[in-house]
């Protein structure tokens, strides 16, 4: 999946070499980190993985006025019997609130569904990250059940997850003018 794909606010771009420090700075802000980060992984080794990703994942940098605002990703399981993707987005604290993440996560959504021909996409957040939740349900997704102790976070602990889905058909349009 490669590409330029382009939003209502945003346009997604496949991640280059030159999203390095831009990447290290959005992972490395605390507001930032405290969901992305990982006790026994330095930033700079995830910027590494984002820009050479595994087989089936592809890293985009969200674009903004010419502004690199955040990171998405897309994860695409290929076997045809449960063929389906996962995304994973971070978003600069700058630039949040502004409607930038969501315009990104249904931009890459619909193009999952329409040009990838997707059935499902999953999103993965941290349980308590309440604001995040809050934002993928009013783009359609649902809770689908909590992952108990699903992920380690920065202090070395494990965290719960809520495994959140959405079918092409709940995925909420933009707002005329948004």
């Amino acid at each position: 999946m490669t590409g330029l794909i382009t939003g209502s606010r945003v346009r997604l771009r496949p991640a280059a070499a030159a999203d390095a420090a831009r990447f290290e700075e959005i992972l490395s802000h605390p507001d930032v980190a405290r969901w992305w980060a990982d006790a026994e992984e330095p930033v700079a080794t995830q910027v590494s993985y984002l820009l050479d990703p595994d087989d089936g994942t592809t890293t985009y940098a969200i674009e903004h006025e010419g502004v690199v605002v955040g990171i998405v990703l897309a994860f695409e399981e290929a076997d045809p019997q449960y063929r389906h993707a996962g995304i994973d987005i971070a978003v600069h604290p700058d630039w949040q609130g502004r409607g930038l993440g969501s315009d990104a996560i249904r931009t890459l959504a619909g193009h999952l569904f329409s040009v990838r021909g997707h059935h499902r996409v999953v999103i993965d957040p941290a349980a308590d990250n309440k604001s995040a939740i809050q934002l993928y349900q009013s783009l359609g997704f649902q809770p689908v059940g909590t992952m108990r102790s699903y992920e380690r976070g920065p202090d070395g602990s494990w965290h719960d997850g809520l495994l959140m889905d959405l079918l092409a058909e709940d995925l909420v349009p933009a707002l005329a003018g948004s």
